[in-house]
């Protein structure tokens, strides 16, 4: 990875990290704070109310957004799951993180990562934290370098693969290094549907965890297809959002739970019902918060990976998932990576709050380096924003944001103050050319105005063209 890595080293610091921990926070203070990061699956900027959603509502995110700091302009790692995933892990842009695509492992995984790779999880360890991941993980195959337990996690409760993650009613599910059996998903069965069960082991954490301080990593697979929500869901919006377009999926036979999406007559009734789902699973987060009395010293994150999919029978258009960008997953256009950003801490982020700073998933693991007192490491692409989050002064910015995908012909995307390059097809085409767009005027990137700024556009592309490392991973290297 670029040149970098961290030895690990497990050991608790105890008295010191109490007596010396958060320099950023008053002298009196000696409970860190808790850390819930909740990640969302091709949850799209559009998909919540508070983001300007209409047809239906998500009341729990939007007290998060009413209780502390909402962001405008927030980006995914990648617009597809796992890169997404490993530069909130590492810190890195897709031009320097090992993982830049989603790359399969069979019978179940994705491709690992190195084993010498420092993640967010690492950096919570060596700060005292006790640590959990609680949904999809896709950064690694069971028993490879990088499966949770390996990567800084102290639990794990999920899917190890994301391919996996396509079923609502799995036939197992990740306790930490044991399968845990779902017996009422065998058959045809649909008894158990597995976003509850992570739910519910993310309150057992919390509560076990409530008096010391813990970084919560859930991962819940929704609105991810398959289509399917518990029938108290469906039912309330059954009906409500005509003409429906039945989607034939795979509801039986050989390839039944092995990857491919299962039918929906109502799929959205069943998006709107999973995304309420969701909003149901960060109230109960909260309201366990609060019962704990641990709510004001918790931080609450809120985000989601990449755009909204269009897989499964969803229809992104129908619910204006991407709010008023152009483009879904797998677009390196706004629709495809912009993404909710919501931070939430009573008492020390500012209630109702919004910024348009510039900011990435990479930003998170510097930032909570800042958090704890910890070093940066030296190659992250990240730059804190915890002046941002706590009003204080000296917030730096980044000079540049770099996205890179590898799928359908290879694309890039350099974002650079008001200015958004993409070039599409660079695999067939190392000189693709580079589309540019004025976000400041046209957030929706209607109009390419290459032709009007060559300057520009000579200047984005020498950044696009130095802006990455080779990847350790063959697989995610551009064929130029």
């Amino acid at each position: 990875m670029s040149g970098f890595s961290y030895t690990r080293i497990k050991f608790s610091i105890g008295i010191l990290f109490l007596a010396g921990f958060l320099p950023c926070f008053a002298a009196a203070e000696t409970k860190a704070p808790n850390v819930i990061f909740i990640l969302a699956d091709d949850l799209g900027y559009g998909d919540i109310s508070c983001n300007g959603q209409k047809l239906y509502a998500t009341p729990n995110i939007d007290r998060l957004a009413l209780e502390g700091m909402k962001f405008t302009e927030c980006y995914a790692g990648s617009s597809v799951c796992a890169p997404s995933r490993c530069s909130l892990m590492t810190g890195l842009d897709t031009g320097h993180a090992p993982v830049r695509g989603n790359a399969e492992i069979w019978p179940e995984g994705q491709q690992p990562m190195p084993g010498d790779t420092f993640t967010v999880a690492e950096l919570f360890k060596r700060a005292g934290y006790e640590t959990g991941i609680f949904g999809k993980w896709g950064l690694g195959a069971p028993g490879s370098a990088s499966e949770p337990l390996e990567m800084g996690f102290d639990h794990f409760y999920g899917y190890n693969c994301q391919r996996q993650a396509h079923h609502r009613y799995p036939y197992f599910l990740w306790d930490d290094e044991q399968r845990e059996m779902l017996w009422g998903n065998f058959g045809l069965e649909r008894e158990e549907y597995a976003d509850d069960l992570i739910n519910w082991k993310v309150l057992e954490f919390i509560n076990a965890n409530k008096k010391r301080p813990f970084f919560c990593y859930y991962t819940p697979a929704l609105p991810h297809a398959e289509m399917l929500a518990p029938e108290k869901y469906m039912e309330k919006y059954r009906g409500k959002f005509p003409p429906e377009h039945p989607y034939h999926g795979v509801d039986g036979g050989p390839k039944f739970r092995k990857g491919d999406y299962a039918s929906q007559s109502a799929p959205n009734a069943a998006h709107a019902a999973m995304i309420s789902c969701l909003d149901d699973y960060v109230g109960k987060i909260l309201k366990e918060l609060k019962q704990l009395e641990i709510a004001d010293n918790t931080i609450v994150f809120f985000s989601s990976d990449n755009g909204p999919h269009d897989e499964g029978g969803n229809a992104p258009a129908y619910f204006h998932s991407a709010g008023p960008f152009r483009g879904i997953k797998r677009d390196l256009y706004e629709g495809g990576i912009r993404i909710p950003f919501i931070a939430c801490w009573p008492g020390h982020i500012r209630a109702a709050s919004e910024t348009d700073r510039v900011t990435a998933l990479w930003d998170f693991l510097p930032t909570m380096a800042d958090m704890t007192g910890q070093p940066v490491p030296a190659n992250t692409s990240g730059i804190s924003f915890l002046p941002t989050l706590l009003g204080r002064p000296g917030q730096k910015e980044h000079e540049y944001l770099y996205w890179e995908f590898h799928e359908q012909g290879g694309r890039m995307a350099i974002r650079r103050g008001k200015w958004k390059g993409v070039r599409y097809n660079v695999d067939q085409n190392p000189a693709s050319p580079l589309e540019l767009y004025d976000l400041s005027k046209d957030p929706g990137e209607t109009i390419n105005v290459a032709g009007k700024h060559p300057e520009v556009v000579s200047e984005l592309d020498h950044l696009l063209r130095t802006a990455r490392a080779r990847s350790p991973i063959p697989e995610f290297n551009f064929s130029q």
